[in-house]
């Protein structure tokens, strides 16, 4: 079936409040897809964020991000007073985060509300934390722990609770319990909200397409709590880490500092953590985008201290042995593999044994740094389309910065006049649209026409990522037409009249 969607992160989402959240905006924005004629609503990872802001590098792999609880819906429930947030000092900007501001100002509210919460007694919560007990009380732990040492990461702690003794857990377990029980009422009220936003999503006929990178943060409770899933040595000091090797778009490539899977380990236990984590994905998405694909077939691994990806290697990932473990699990889950970049025979391999669908952009077409086949006459149905994608510049922040003969190239295949920069963005998504990949999703920036102060990442850079939203208002009627029209001649429209 030929359907449409728009990528737009939580935190991009208007709001009075600094960022995006589950709030009255989440709501709207749903009945804007439908009256867009779209099925699916992208988002980027959901998890609490740390140095950097990066959604790509969260505190865990299966909690959610604090900053995203709707603060109107607790002053509803009577845990805070509207006065008592509405004035705060959230940033400046309403189309822009301003992620200090939240952390200094956002978490003494949701303090308040703790306070004031006898969530402990609610049977609702008595539910999530039996559901999620195997994460819940790790990762609550970590967090505590976490503000004891004044956020130093947990490599930085002392070696007793470092290392998990098991006297050092208990002891740190009852003398941090109050601010445990903190950070299991904001995974508690997160998942309330969360919840209900996507119940009403999936009720107007929109599907969530969620996103998880492949690999956990070092400074996370999965890989503090569970050391015995990582190449870690005995003391729990990573061996080697994760990153990207040297390409047209860097020299030195890209050293993520992620720690690397012991797939063997992974393999002895039938991948039980990883039928865990995409078991918690479909209760929180309808289709989850898998980050960084081709690391199940080969990962790029860097010795831990090394000052540049450029002295990693390939090692060989789990290939098809994981995704049959999960299908046995789970059953056929809906994935996108996110292949991008240089693939290798067996990596195309991987992803077409799996079945899963692979992604294709359109400003990779006419970019002849980029290897692979995606100009749109190569693609095949089982794909899913973009213009471009959080990592990518806007449409119209993009065509200028081309190469010359590049320009030309789009120029021609498109039939556009490169001077005519106010339709630009729209003949590609034209070109995504009217493809024959199953699926077509368009960033909410692109749609505008925005240029490259609504870029969302910027890779292997700092300070001025993850920062764009959208203002009040800033999607009209008119557009939304304009895109349900389009998707009604492209054969995507999912809105019934």
């Amino acid at each position: 079936m030929r359907a449409g969607g728009i990528l737009l992160p939580i935190s991009s989402l208007p709001s009075p409040y600094g960022i995006g959240s589950f709030s009255q905006s989440a709501y709207a924005f749903v009945d804007q897809l439908k009256k867009a004629g779209q099925k699916y609503w992208q988002i980027l990872p959901l998890g609490p964020t740390g140095y950097g802001d990066s959604p790509y590098q969260s505190f865990s792999a299966f909690a959610g991000n604090p900053y995203f609880i709707d603060l109107d819906s607790l002053a509803e429930e009577g845990l805070l007073e509207r006065e008592e947030y509405i004035h705060c000092d959230f940033g400046s900007r309403l189309d822009h985060v301003d992620y200090q501001k939240l952390y200094e100002n956002r978490f003494p509210l949701l303090r308040k509300a703790f306070k004031r919460s006898g969530f402990r007694r609610e049977p609702e919560f008595l539910r999530f934390q039996e559901e999620n007990r195997e994460w819940l009380e790790d990762y609550a732990l970590f967090m505590a722990v976490k503000n004891h040492f004044q956020g130093v990461s947990w490599i930085s702690w002392e070696d007793d609770i470092r290392l998990r003794d098991a006297e050092a857990v208990a002891g740190y377990s009852e003398k941090c319990r109050e601010e445990m029980d903190f950070y299991q009422f904001l995974q508690y009220k997160f998942m309330v909200q969360w919840k209900k936003v996507k119940a009403y999503a999936n009720a107007a006929g929109i599907s969530i397409i969620g996103d998880i990178p492949i690999y956990v943060a070092f400074d996370s409770a999965d890989s503090w709590a569970h050391p015995e899933l990582f190449q870690f040595d005995e003391n729990h000091m990573p061996a080697r880490v994760a990153g990207c090797p040297p390409d047209a778009f860097s020299a030195d490539g890209q050293l993520w500092g992620n720690p690397l899977y012991d797939w063997d380990y992974h393999e002895k236990t039938a991948y039980s953590w990883w039928k865990k984590r995409i078991a918690h994905c479909m209760k929180l998405y309808d289709v989850v985008r898998v980050d960084h694909f081709r690391g199940f077939d080969e990962y790029y691994s860097i010795p831990y201290g090394a000052k540049t990806a450029a002295a990693g290697c390939w090692m060989p990932g789990p290939g098809m042995k994981l995704f049959r473990a999960l299908k046995e699990e789970l059953g056929d889950t809906p994935i996108i593999a996110e292949d991008l970049g240089y693939l290798t025979e067996s990596v195309e391999t991987l992803v077409r044994d799996s079945g899963y669908p692979g992604m294709k952009v359109i400003e990779f077409a006419f970019d002849s740094r980029e290897a692979g086949n995606y100009m749109p006459y190569n693609y095949d149905r089982n794909c899913v389309v973009y213009t471009g994608t959080h990592d990518n510049q806007t449409l119209q922040g993009w065509f200028p910065e081309l190469k010359e003969e590049d320009r030309i190239l789009a120029a021609d295949y498109l039939g556009l006049d490169p001077d005519d920069t106010k339709q630009l963005h729209w003949k590609f998504i034209q070109l995504a649209l009217g493809c024959v990949a199953d699926t077509a999703i368009i960033a909410m920036q692109d749609y505008l026409g925005l240029g490259p102060e609504a870029r969302m990442n910027h890779p292997s850079t700092l300070g001025s990522n993850w920062c764009w939203r959208l203002t009040p208002g800033q999607v009209e009627d008119e557009l939304l037409e304009k895109i349900y029209r389009m998707m009604e001649v492209y054969g995507r429209s999912c809105r019934k009249i």
